[in-house]
């Protein structure tokens, strides 16, 4: 414990992957929210920025300037890292001279590569330092498209057929590897990188030169592809929230619909247009609505999220089934993104939001640290 009588909150953000502005706008309303009740009297907050390049940077932004990316310039910012001696508890600011700060909980506050994939769960394991969000093999699984379907069609969850290459298979034999994604899925097909997040690198096929031309888009983000059919649907999403060790706490939203700008719901449409909407709950029946919540909530149990995820769903047009398109397991946090709308829609603010999954953080913890 830190010797305040709060508990000092290390809130990571930026990080290397495609995206890193995502991180610093969704981290700025973490820090607005841990500035408001009851998250300002129960927490201290020390912001850690990563930069593009992998530099970690304790400083003291204002929101602003941590969303707008100028947290950088900051005169206040001090090279740092976090100890992996478990006695140390906590990060090393490393100016003139070297000062141990100690750490009571962290907050990734990072999407994509290297901030929801388990590697930096993987550093907090190591520190004995307890971290918001899903572990390291959940937060690995959850990241890897392939990976996750295998575990949901082992544990029953419904979702869409799908394949998967790696890049040595296409560049063996890449026609082998097309011929293989058409006769599973027939056109149009999904062509994703396994490894990404916020739908970066992600294209619709409608043909053979498409479907080539996806292969490439997505080999640029990962060296593995998933291929997935598509499903003529709408998209939902649920928030999922609570600890695995106690089953019976873990709880879904009312799923809330996405009504994209463009043919499918892209990067650009999550975060940048603003041509998207939502609406919560729903356009679906009362017994759908049930329907996806449950799905949700046996697909979080059954990849080992902890924390939170966000999961992804679409009702099929026409047959009105119920399949999962992923779990992202450190959804957007900025203001036009579901996961917090959706808890909201359930009567937590976004403070009181933050608040719990803080404290599902320390209470996963208990008894180990």
């Amino acid at each position: 414990m830190s010797e305040s009588k709060k508990l000092r909150v290390a809130l990571f953000f930026g990080g290397v992957s495609s995206e890193h502005e995502i991180s610093c706008v969704s981290a700025s309303a973490w820090l607005r929210a841990l500035g408001e009740e009851p998250c300002a009297e129960r927490y201290e907050v020390f912001p850690v920025g990563i930069t593009k390049t992998g530099r970690w940077l304790a400083c003291h932004p204002t929101p602003e300037a941590m969303a707008d990316g100028s947290w950088e310039q900051g005169a206040d910012c001090t090279p740092c890292v976090l100890s992996p001696d478990r006695s140390d508890h906590g990060l090393w600011l490393l100016g003139s001279k070297a000062e141990l700060v100690p750490i009571d909980i962290c907050a990734p506050v990072l999407h994509g590569k290297n901030g929801e994939d388990g590697t930096i769960q993987g550093l907090f394991e190591m520190a004995r330092i307890p971290y918001v969000g899903c572990g390291v093999l959940a937060s690995a699984v959850c990241m890897d498209k392939a990976l996750a379907n295998t575990v949901m069609d082992a544990a029953g969850v419904p979702h869409c057929r799908w394949t998967s290459a790696i890049r040595a298979e296409v560049e063996q034999d890449r026609a082998a590897v097309l011929d293989r994604a058409e006769q599973m899925l027939g056109y149009p097909i999904f062509v994703k990188p396994a490894n990404a997040g916020s739908s970066v690198g992600i294209s619709k096929a409608a043909d053979r030169a498409a479907l080539d031309t996806a292969l490439n888009v997505a080999l640029r983000e990962d060296d593995k592809v998933v291929f997935e059919e598509f499903i003529d649907g709408q998209e939902v999403e649920c928030a999922a929230i609570g600890n695995p060790d106690d089953p019976a706490s873990v709880s879904t939203t009312r799923p809330g619909e996405i009504l994209a700008g463009a043919e499918f719901y892209t990067y650009d449409d999550k975060y940048k247009n603003g041509v998207s909407q939502t609406v919560i709950p729903a356009h679906l029946s009362e017994e759908k609505l049930e329907e996806v919540q449950a799905e949700a909530r046996k697909a979080y149990l059954a990849l080992g999220c902890a924390g939170l995820s966000r999961c992804d769903f679409f009702v099929e047009r026409g047959t009105g089934r119920v399949l999962c398109n992923e779990l992202n397991t450190l959804p957007g946090f900025t203001d036009i993104s579901m996961y917090p709308k959706l808890m909201e829609h359930e009567g937590l603010t976004f403070s009181q939001l933050v608040d719990r999954l803080l404290q599902l953080a320390v209470n996963r913890r208990k008894g180990a640290y």
